[in-house]
């Protein structure tokens, strides 16, 4: 297997390091995006109309992967802001509040419950059942909304979704590429996710609290907006007690069912969304027509506005960037046109393979090699859309080592799920950020670090399991 890198390549890998760079400095790298999708355009089609014409179809095509997380998150918006003002979001956490007293138990509770939740309907879904109870009681004990969202992203887009042992969408997609068992990819991968998961959130952790005693992190760091979820300051009189209570025993109800209905109905992934997101609305209504009553209509609509405005002021930033990445993959020849050199198989999968035909056959670059061409193909920031990928390298190392196939290809796996599924690549990692109201690119600076150490500690152990 190999491929012959051209300047489309090498343009892309350019703006890739740039864009990193810009991010470790902390600064905006919209212009930077823009100028990469604008040179590989030019460089493939050789016309400056269709490249400044690529550029804007690119912000078609993003924001349209893009929408349904927008609209999901601008609906659970719109209904959190009927919770707070409303006053039943205040009486929704007092349980909790007894029950979690320092930002300690906030972070390993948040994180073990998004883990599990998300083992069974996976993450997008789970943040939005845990956020909006969750995030105020420990924004109250002292943990930072920043820790929150780190500690949903780690447990739910890390840990769950790299080993994905329930639902298997992952495991099955590397098997298949790999012509191995799924069970002998899970079994493989359970040992690494174990390791991976328990370095990097105890790391995240430890400097978690560090910062927050250093006064480094604070209840405002990285916050862009109100979380979605914050108290209201205000005692509202739209409702009476009993009415309160009623709504915060029904709402609960409303999303256990959910849970229910997607167990039984087999609702996964983008579906276990909509039926979250469908929830929220009538949600919405039900409670701004008994609050409001007469100027309940106008209310609503203007709820929803709130939503939608606050929706598109997070994912303004993104949009540009996520455009760039996704000329990496399929969006190539949407956005541009089949324009990529004879035999590829996207941009991002190109390069991986090229790495993997450069480096010597041995265990420890065998693992080495999976680890950086799963981070590599994460970058388009879906996590999945490489994996396959991944599974047929694994496959070409084991056989030049005589061994190892099924932990290369649980290693692959890991490396680029939290890549790109919601660790790392600030678009994916939206819907927590979103939820929590702080700055996706400094929810992804955070946990740089220690997902960093967390891979290469994984790895290391991947080599002795070989």
């Amino acid at each position: 297997m190999s491929v012959e890198l051209t300047a489309l390549h090498w343009t892309y890998v350019v703006f890739i390091f740039l864009i990193i760079g810009f991010m470790v400095m902390r600064r905006d790298t919209t212009l930077v995006s823009i100028i990469g999708i604008f040179s590989l355009a030019i460089i493939a089609t050789g016309s400056i109309t269709a490249s400044v014409s690529g550029v804007f179809s690119s912000f078609i095509y993003a924001i349209t992967e893009l929408l349904p997380t927008i609209l999901v998150i601008s609906i659970i918006v719109a209904m959190s802001k009927t919770l707070t003002s409303t006053g039943i979001n205040d009486v929704m956490i007092s349980p909790f509040s007894k029950l979690i007293r320092t930002p300690a138990l906030a972070y390993w509770t948040i994180g073990i419950l998004m883990m599990f939740i998300s083992w069974f309907f996976w993450p997008s879904p789970a943040v939005a059942l845990l956020g909006a109870v969750l995030l105020p009681v420990a924004i109250r004990v002292g943990l930072p909304a920043l820790g929150v969202a780190m500690a949903m992203n780690l447990f739910g887009h890390g840990i769950a979704l790299s080993g994905d042992f329930i639902i298997q969408g992952a495991p099955k997609l590397t098997a298949d590429a790999a012509g191995l068992p799924v069970n002998e990819v899970i079994s493989a991968s359970i040992p690494l996710v174990i390791v991976m998961g328990f370095v990097t959130t105890v790391i995240a952790f430890y400097f978690l609290k560090r910062d927050i005693k250093s006064g480094k992190l604070t209840a405002t760091t990285g916050v862009t907006a109100t979380p979605t979820t914050e108290p209201s300051p205000q005692h509202s009189k739209l409702l009476s007690s009993i009415q309160k209570r009623f709504f915060a025993l029904f709402i609960p109800l409303l999303f256990a069912l959910d849970v229910v209905a997607m167990s039984v109905l087999n609702l996964q992934g983008g579906d276990a969304t909509a039926l979250i997101g469908g929830t929220s609305v009538f949600i919405l209504l039900l409670i701004t027509m008994v609050s409001h009553k007469n100027k309940g209509l106008e209310q609503t609509t203007s709820y929803l506005i709130e939503g939608f405005q606050f929706g598109f002021k997070v994912f303004g930033a993104v949009i540009p960037i996520a455009a760039f990445f996704y000329l990496g993959d399929a969006g190539f020849i949407k956005i541009i046109g089949e324009l990529l050199p004879e035999n590829s198989n996207g941009i991002v999968n190109d390069l991986g393979v090229a790495l993997a035909s450069v480096v010597p056959l041995s265990k420890e670059v065998g693992a080495i090699t999976l680890t950086v061409v799963g981070a590599i193909t994460g970058l388009d920031g879906s996590g999945f859309s490489g994996i396959s990928l991944v599974g047929s390298i694994a496959t070409i190392f084991a056989t030049a080592i005589g061994a190892g196939a099924a932990t290369l290809t649980a290693l692959g796996q890991i490396a680029a799920i939290w890549v790109g599924g919601g660790t790392l690549v600030p678009w994916a990692i939206i819907p927590a950020a979103a939820i929590c109201g702080v700055d996706p690119f400094e929810l992804a600076r955070r946990n740089l670090l220690p997902v960093t150490i967390g891979l290469v500690v994984t790895t290391i152990v991947a080599m002795f399991l070989i």
